[in-house]
């Protein structure tokens, strides 16, 4: 019985696997981005930026590395990116790893 619950839990994900990782990488750079921009143009606290996440982003999670000036968003296990404020330039993404 759990094993046949395992096996269909691992056909589920393998059927939506593309559309939900794909959107947790889009989701999260999104809110790395904003996060940044939010926490080191704005000067606002880490806290009230996560207010600035749109709905359905619930799962998403900031976290600030202050000495590098950046944000890093995540979905557990599934996708993180990283923006970092550049003096000129405002909150870049860091580049994509493939």
């Amino acid at each position: 019985m759990v094993l046949a619950l395992a096996v269909l839990l691992g056909i589920g994900w393998w059927y939506v696997r593309d559309g939900v990782t794909g959107n947790a990488a889009a989701g999260t750079a999104y809110a790395a981005r904003v996060g940044c921009s939010c926490r080191y143009v704005a000067g606002r606290s880490l806290e009230d930026c996560s207010k600035d996440k749109l709905a359905g982003m619930e799962m998403i999670r900031l976290s600030e590395i202050p000495e590098d000036q950046s944000v890093t968003a995540s979905v557990p296990l599934i996708a993180s990116e990283t923006a970092r404020y550049r003096e000129g330039f405002g909150c870049v993404l860091e580049p994509w790893e493939e």
